[in-house]
């Protein structure tokens, strides 16, 4: 029985497919590590957001309890005796430095909270690109089976535009060149 002689454009296909699989591969792992990235730092922002919050209804009450004081004070100072209205100033005053404090408190959390926001963007960046990777990789897998199957060039052929197109997205999810 004579053996079918084997095209040589068959070596190249097998080649670039076990490449694209590797590709591939790569792509799901990546892909996979910058969305969980993305979710802990969306998990992080949250947690940073609540203690934004938390420091926001203490200030709160802070203000509400200064305000509080000052009306008393306007409304009562005389009949007050010097030692209450200067107890009276003391505690507005108390209150005024932990208002400033929770304010300052808020901005650095604020700072925090958006630098997590940052890196969740960034992450779910890297992630789409490489989950378009697995995609047209995926695709160009398939018709390079196909091609392998049926002997059809034209098929592989497409699978190899598929393929760099697939390339192009794998090596942007590193680069981010093009978002």
């Amino acid at each position: 029985m004579a053996e079918e002689k084997k095209e040589p454009w068959l070596n190249y296909l097998a080649l670039m497919t076990v490449l694209l699989a590797v590709c591939a591969t790569l792509s799901t792992f990546k892909g996979g590590g910058f969305s969980t990235r993305s979710v802990l730092a969306q998990s992080q922002a949250s947690d940073q957001w609540a203690y934004y919050q938390s420091k926001s209804i203490k200030s709160y009450m802070y203000e509400m309890q200064k305000d509080k004081l000052e009306l008393e004070l306007r409304e009562k100072r005389s009949k007050f005796t010097p030692e209450i209205i200067e107890d009276y100033d003391k505690r507005i005053e108390a209150y005024s430095g932990k208002i400033k404090k929770y304010e300052e408190e808020k901005a650095v959390i604020e700072k925090g909270a958006k630098a997590q926001e940052s890196i969740r963007d960034e992450a779910q960046e890297h992630s789409r690109m490489f989950g378009m990777a697995v995609i047209f990789l995926q695709i160009a897998i398939l018709l390079s089976s196909i091609a392998a199957l049926l002997k059809k060039k034209p098929v592989w052929l497409i699978g190899l535009l598929s393929g760099v197109v697939g390339i192009f997205y794998f090596i942007n999810g590193f680069l981010m060149v093009v978002k």
